[in-house]
This record gives structure tokens, C-alpha cells and sequence, in this order.
């Protein structure tokens, strides 16, 4: 499935793939926002709930299978990731959240370093959102839509782990995620459907970052 995105032609698709072709590189870990890079390229940030398929789906996008690292350890990454994609874009990897097993303290200081990130960055194109196809929005999910909808930065949502349900459980979450896009004034309508294992989706997401920049 293409997640329900057929906007994009040939020629936009191979060119987005030509594009991740492209050197990429990891720059730096931020853990305090005075170590930001400058915003001088644009760029697009990942987000998403603990174990949703965020490293896998940085991954896919670019062929590799260690780029983006995942951890199964609370905690582990605080930090923002940033790469640089050929000195055209920047990809950051936001930290992980809902681990209901994370300290109350730990969290509030993501969310922190989160916000404070999102309401300041100028050159941010657009955060995509990713969320397991299996389970739909979470409360921590919802909580992240309204601190976007609040730091006025634009989002997409990004279904993943396709190969694991139907394409009928598919549509049926698509279309809950649909109704509650609706009370969002910051995301973006288009859902894209994306599967890391198979690679379903993946072009569509590519040719969407590559309209960004």
C-alpha cells in the first residue's frame, strides 16, 4: 500500500530515491539546545512512542541497517540525533517516549528538550509522527499532537509496522487516525502507511521529505 498518497509521479519518486542515495552522515547528539547546529539547512524530525519502528523507518529510508540505533532501555536515548543528508537536509531522531516504566522526572526533561526544540526551530519543515499501526494513539501520542499543535510546528502522521496487520485493520486505524487529525490545526491531512520489513511506503515517504527541501 501506498498509505493513501498518490500525489507524487514517476519522475518525483525516483528522484527522491536518487536523493537518499546521497552521503549520510550522524553529526551530533544535543542534549542542551545551546549545542543545536546552525539552521541554515532545512529539516524534518522523526518522533514517536518507544519501540514504535523509529530507527527501523530512519533505516529503511536510507537503505542501512545501523544508521539510526534502537534501544529497548528506558532512558537510553535523551537526546536529539541530528544527521546530515549531502549538506541539503537535516534528520533529527527526537528521543523515544511513553515508557511508563521511565522516572516522572526523565520524562518532563524529554518533554522539555523536546518543546523548547520544536517552538524554536525556524528551518524545521515538518515532524512526522510515527505510530504503530497495531495499537493506534496512545495518550503520550495525543499529548505530543498538542504540544506540536501548540509550538505551531506542521506534523504527519506515519503509520508503521504494516506487514503485521491487514489491510483491513489498516483502514480501520487510518480512518480513527483521520477523525482525530481533524481536531489538529498543526497535522497534516495525508497518512502515510509504511512498512520497514517490506519497504511498502517508504517511496512515498522519501518523495514527501524530498518536496520539503
Amino acid at each position: 500500500m501506498n498509505g493513501g498518497c498518490d500525489k507524487f509521479n514517476e519522475t518525483e519518486l525516483k528522484n527522491a530515491a536518487e536523493l537518499f542515495r546521497k552521503k549520510i552522515s550522524f553529526m551530533l547528539s544535543v542534549a542542551d539546545l545551546s549545542q543545536l547546529p546552525t539552521d541554515k539547512l532545512a529539516e524534518i524530525a522523526f518522533a514517536g512512542r518507544s519501540n514504535v519502528g523509529k530507527s527501523s523507518i530512519i533505516n529503511a529510508l536510507f537503505n542501512q541497517k545501523k544508521l539510526a540505533k534502537a534501544s529497548n532501555t528506558p532512558g537510553r536515548t535523551q537526546q536529539l540525533n541530528f544527521f546530515n543528508l549531502d549538506d541539503r537536509l537535516h534528520i533529527v531522531d527526537l528521543p523515544g517516549y511513553g515508557y511508563a516504566e521511565a522516572p516522572e522526572k526523565l520524562v518532563r526533561q524529554w518533554q522539555k528538550l523536546i518543546f523548547d526544540y520544536l517552538r524554536g526551530r525556524v528551518n524545521l519543515k515538518r515532524v512526522f509522527l510515527l505510530v504503530d499501526s497495531r495499537r493506534g494513539l496512545k495518550k503520550s501520542d495525543l499529548e505530543i499532537m498538542e504540544m506540536l499543535d501548540k509550538a505551531a510546528v506542521t506534523y504527519q502522521i506515519i503509520m508503521t509496522k504494516a506487514d503485521k496487520t491487514s489491510s483491513k485493520e489498516q483502514e480501520q486505524q487510518k480512518k480513527k487516525l483521520e477523525e482525530e487529525i481533524k481536531k489538529h490545526a498543526a497535522a497534516y491531512t495525508d497518512i502515510i502507511i509504511t512498512s520497514s520489513v517490506k519497504g511498502s511506503g517508504i517511496d512515498i515517504l522519501r518523495a514527501e521529505i524530498a518536496a520539503l527541501i
